[in-house]
């Protein structure tokens, strides 16, 4: 417990400086106010990245999910030639440091000329958060009945149709949760932003990492606040929706 209260210490400090004076980060402030809150909404120069940010989270995830629960589905109930390759190879995110993944991708999408777009942004979310999904959706598809499937299968249910009528609608609180898990790691994402990222596709993490490098603006203290405000509510719900009953078929 103390040890965990040691490494949490930072951010509860932090956040009673984002209700504190414009012109210096100091604890305890002398005064509360919501003015460093506005100063963050109020200038282009926070909300653009905070917009690149929820642009990019919402396509990474979008992708994620799409490409995730089809393969999470494969890898769970089929069995194919390759299936430990493709499956480490997909997983292997998990594993490499990111800043070889950023330097990677950085390195090829500058041959394709694309480097610094939001294109290659997304992709390179898809990457990290990739995995993540298809964890949650294993996880949830392993807690399934089977013997539902198979029933389905014996009434003439072709697969397309037996996965979107008896899996799906189980499969529901997985879905969301793996969804606002794979978008809540892409928002936070700043490492592989930083690589692929362009004037014009600067995303909130990496505008807070060169704030912090070139200056120390009390606005920082805001945007922590906000962002662990967020990572707190997604984890709330995650920890609902694991905890809530399969809808019955």
């Amino acid at each position: 417990m103390a040890i965990y209260f040691f490494l949490l210490l930072p951010v509860l400090l932090t956040i009673p400086m984002a209700f504190g004076p414009t012109n210096a980060l100091t604890f305890p402030p002398e005064s509360y106010s919501l003015d460093l809150f506005e100063i963050f909404f109020k200038s282009p120069d926070w909300t653009d990245p905070l917009l690149q940010s929820l642009k990019v989270g919402a396509a990474s995830t979008m992708v994620a999910m799409l490409a995730g629960v089809p393969a999470g589905y494969s890898m769970a109930r089929y069995r194919f030639a390759g299936k430990n390759f493709i499956t480490g190879l997909i997983m292997s995110p998990l594993i490499v440091p990111h800043i070889a993944i950023g330097l990677g991708l950085f390195l090829y999408f500058s041959y394709l000329h694309m480097s610094g777009t939001t294109f290659s942004i997304v992709l390179g979310h898809v990457i990290v958060t990739l995995p993540f999904v298809i964890v949650v959706i294993v996880a949830g598809l392993n807690k399934l009945d089977r013997d539902l499937e198979f029933a389905a299968e014996l009434m003439g249910a072709r697969p397309i149709r037996m996965f979107l009528t008896v899996v799906v609608p189980q499969l529901v609180p997985s879905f969301v949760s793996a969804a606002f898990f794979a978008f809540l790691l892409s928002f936070d994402e700043v490492t592989i932003s930083w690589f692929l990222a362009g004037p014009d596709t600067i995303t909130l993490p990496v505008k807070m990492y060169n704030t912090l490098h070139w200056e120390v603006s009390p606005v920082i203290a805001a945007v922590s606040t906000l962002l662990t405000a967020i990572s707190l509510l997604v984890s709330i719900v995650g920890i609902a929706l694991r905890r809530a009953p399969s809808i019955d078929i």
